[in-house]
């Protein structure tokens, strides 16, 4: 065997001291050396030993012991990655379970039809039962059964398998452009601004995110619906000194979180919508009960809009379908109490063979004099849910709600329907003072072949339906009639020959916001009557929003439909964008009909399905 030969080192010293051998350095030796190297030197020796020191604090030392880490201070406008939100359900549960009792539906997970009929109320019997006590190891056998129910949704939740065609995956598509955008440049706030890459703020409560939860959760974009939930539970603040319009922040914010409560079956989007209701409630204290229409939700201070002493009739008659939500799915009876007072107060006034102007005082409690009288903005709601408040209750007879609307549209008839004189286009005017005529249209009023075709299902006269089909085809030809085959804000009609055309737009009209009215009555048509024309009619018009509208990173409002050389792009994309609009065109391409059962589910201005009671 080879002897191992180790190197040995000798110094020779010059004075007589003894030799020191071996592999060992001096004390001596080192301060020596230390001494010898220059000022320079010696600092880089320093800097190098320094540095090494915080790099161990930084990366093995504080991300033990730094609570700055925690996910409690994600940054709010941070683009939040993390699982999907049934999945992370799923384990939050199998975390803090003691006591596991599988009932007969966990052993049979019930059928997408038994979990729609149990969107409000799913029994005991076919729930998972947990006990939560103190964290405790699970068992194998029962991770292999919670394995087994990957994806376990909220008890009642309802749910979707997602686009089934191509059309409804283009749809698909254009959300998550949409939603791209708005993650990189605008999220937390209001509105995206794709063009500049920035945002507007108009109440500073996250608009297009809460609008966009049930679009979102119907299009089973697990992923988006879990970062925009957690934004949601993390951000969404009301204790806050904010100005917020009434109207907007119920149909958008407090119709989202309740729409995807019921969708869902998760109870923190009803508790936000709880906590935003009751500082809403200030609005109803006025002497006429007509609610103010802006409320400071900081300090719970109520008033009329600062441009005038009025509110417009669409704002107070608006909040009803959500208000009566909440109070059925938080068992407190307060909002449904206050929304239904205005109800029985509007039934009251004088109208118009039951048509109401567009302004009404909340100190008199009276319609403002010689206001106009419109189906378009500021009015075009109210019509709307007389017909859905009615649904929502379970269709009661003798329901003043149904009574004022069926005078209502006698009265479109009489006085706001006209047709012109050569191409027989069936129109809606206005009364301008409450008495002379004026052939104007808003896109607005193109929720109407909607509502009224639902309202033919349920009972309506063959009146509606005909004032349907006839106005439905107008508002078509507002789009085809256009280069850009995208509609304008505001058309006007031909009545004495004033016009080539019998439909022309001016100049301050022809704007197009990326509105969902008229796709919302394609839906209703579609789903009601089972025409797939209506599809077709619908994606004619989706396709021009690509052409026309959609920009690197979103899509983006025109300001003029009249030239497809020339659209000049606004740079905004309001949040009903994808609340509304992309939601409707889903639905409508959608192979099944009933994808929202119109029997078990009604829209409500801001298109966010709200169950039906028979209570």
């Amino acid at each position: 065997m080879d002897a191992k030969i180790e190197h040995v080192s000798v110094i020779l010293p010059v004075s007589n001291d003894p030799v020191i051998v071996g592999n060992v350095s001096s004390r001596k030796s080192l301060k020596r050396h230390w001494n010898q190297l220059s000022r320079f030197q010696k600092n880089l020796a320093c800097i190098f030993l320094a540095g090494m020191g915080i790099f161990y604090v930084i990366f093995f030392v504080l991300p033990f012991n730094d609570p700055s880490r925690s996910s409690d201070t994600i940054d709010p406008m941070e683009h939040i990655q993390i699982a999907p939100f049934k999945e992370r359900h799923e384990r939050f549960a199998s975390a803090m379970v003691k006591e596991i009792k599988l009932t007969d539906s966990l052993a049979n997970p019930p059928t997408e039809e038994a979990l729609v009929k149990s969107v409000d109320h799913q029994p005991e019997a076919n729930q998972l039962e947990v006990v939560q006590n103190e964290p405790k190891e699970i068992v194998d056998n029962e991770e292999n059964v919670l394995e087994e129910n990957r994806r376990m949704p909220f008890a009642g939740a309802k749910e979707f398998k997602g686009p089934t065609n191509d059309r409804q995956r283009a749809v698909v598509e254009a959300v998550q452009h949409s939603w791209k955008g708005y993650k990189e440049y605008a999220w937390g706030h209001d509105n995206l601004k794709p063009i500049s890459m920035g945002y507007s703020d108009w109440f500073g409560l996250g608009l297009t995110l809460v609008d966009s939860l049930d679009t979102l959760y119907i299009m089973d974009l697990q992923d988006e619906f879990d970062e925009a939930r957690t934004w949601v539970e993390k951000y969404l603040k009301f204790d806050v000194n904010r100005e917020v319009n009434l109207f907007e922040v119920t149909i958008r914010v407090v119709g989202g979180l309740l729409s995807a409560y019921h969708l869902s079956g998760d109870h923190m989007f009803l508790d936000k919508a709880v906590d935003l209701g009751n500082r809403l409630l200030p609005c109803f204290d006025s002497p006429s009960g007509i609610p103010f229409s802006d409320v400071n939700i900081g300090s719970l201070a109520a008033h009329a809009p600062k441009w005038s002493p009025d509110s417009s009739t669409s704002e107070v008659t608006t909040i009803q379908l959500e208000f009566r939500d909440l109070s059925r799915s938080s068992e407190n009876p307060v909002f449904e109490e206050v929304a239904s007072r205005v109800n029985l107060k509007i039934h009251e006034l004088d109208k118009n063979e039951g048509l109401v102007p567009i302004f009404i005082n909340a100190n008199t409690g009276q319609f403002r004099n010689f206001a106009t009288i419109s189906l378009g903005a500021r009015a075009d709601s109210y019509y709307e849910y007389l017909l859905k408040q009615w649904l929502q209750t379970g269709k009661k007879a003798n329901d003043y709600l149904i009574e004022d609307y069926q005078q209502s549209i006698r009265g479109v008839l009489n006085q706001l329907v006209r047709t012109t004189p050569n191409e027989k286009h069936v129109y809606i005017g206005e009364l301008l003072n409450g008495k002379d005529f004026k052939p104007k249209m808003d896109h607005l009023t193109c929720y109407l072949p909607g509502t009224l075709l639902l309202g033919y299902k349920n009972g309506m006269p063959k009146t509606h339906l005909r004032l349907a089909t006839d106005l439905l085809e107008t508002c078509y030809q507002t789009y085809m009639k256009q280069p850009t085959q995208l509609a304008p804000e505001i058309s006007y009609f031909n009545v004495n020959g004033e016009s080539e055309t019998d439909i022309y737009v001016k100049t301050n009209d022809a704007h197009n916001l990326l509105r969902p009215e008229f796709i919302e009555s394609l839906y209703y048509f579609y789903v009601i009557t089972g025409n797939r024309t209506y599809q077709d009619m619908g994606w004619t018009i989706f396709q021009a929003f690509n052409r026309y509208t959609k920009v690197k990173n979103g899509y983006t409002s025109i300001g003029n439909v009249k030239n497809p050389l020339n659209t000049r792009p606004r740079d905004m994309m309001e949040s009903f964008w994808l609340g509304e609009t992309l939601k409707y065109f889903y639905l409508l391409f959608s192979d099944d009909r009933n994808e929202i059962d119109l029997d078990k589910y009604v829209f409500n201005s801001e298109a966010h399905p709200l169950p039906i009671r028979e209570v």
